[in-house]
């Protein structure tokens, strides 16, 4: 079985992907914000879950975790779960967080993404982002980013499965109880993707809407780009893409 960190596992996708990954017998590290998050995934923590404590917002609380993370057992697969929506924390949490986290945390061979359709609304401009969240910041953009970040991970760690998920517009806490797709089949791929030994999901670069690929904003697999956004969170953040 697997050791696997859920980013953003209160509630919602996260949460959901914690516990069937728990109950599928995977050691699981769930993550929180802060104590009274932390207080709500007690059920998860009876059965076994580890627990992480941090704003994604805070770099250097990013920091700290990725070196707790480390100094523990080595993890097998990440899924990058953690988000929010609106607001100054977009960036520093959609994309920052799970940026430093890439190239802190020793080990894991799987990394899952959380991306959304809006990533297709997104900008490639990389220039005048507010990387430290001083303004509030475009929710699409980041998913851009972050599904650009899951492809130039998978090309340049070969021995490492990486892959975005569009979870689609699911009833959780962010999507809203109006939201028309299903919360089930919203956290099986990500899920899926970390754990499986299915021949499909032990592929790499891809783009998942419900277990199955689709193509993403072409510039996602422009390596021009990747490249361009690397060098940009690595300047930005001080701690380069190993």
């Amino acid at each position: 079985m697997s050791r696997i960190l859920v980013t953003g596992s209160a509630d919602g996708l996260g949460r959901a992907a914690a516990d069937a990954l728990l109950s599928a017998g995977h050691e699981v590290v769930v993550h929180a914000r802060n104590e009274e998050r932390a207080a709500g995934m007690q059920g998860l923590v009876d059965r076994g879950a580890g627990l992480v404590l941090g704003d994604f917002a805070d770099r250097d609380v990013v920091r700290r975790i990725a070196a707790e993370l480390n100094e523990a057992a080595p993890l097998d697969a990440v899924i990058h779960n953690a988000g929010v929506w609106s607001g100054p924390a977009v960036m520093p949490v959609n994309i920052i967080a799970p940026y430093l986290l890439t190239a802190l945390l020793r080990g894991p061979r799987r990394l899952v993404y959380l991306s959304s359709g809006s990533h297709y609304q997104g900008r490639i401009f990389l220039n005048g982002i507010d990387w430290q969240g001083d303004q509030p910041g475009s929710y699409a953009d980041s998913k851009l980013f972050l599904t650009t970040l899951a492809a130039a991970v998978a090309r340049l760690r070969p021995g490492v499965l990486s892959n975005a998920v569009d979870p689609g517009w699911v009833p959780t806490r962010m999507g809203g109880p109006g939201a028309p797709d299903d919360l089930e089949l919203g956290h099986r791929t990500q899920a899926w993707l970390a754990s499986s030994d299915d021949p499909q999901a032990l592929t790499s670069g891809g783009y998942w809407y419900h277990q199955r690929r689709q193509q993403p904003h072409a510039s996602v697999l422009d390596e021009n780009f990747q490249d361009r956004l690397l060098h940009t969170l690595g300047e930005e953040t001080g701690t380069a893409l190993a």
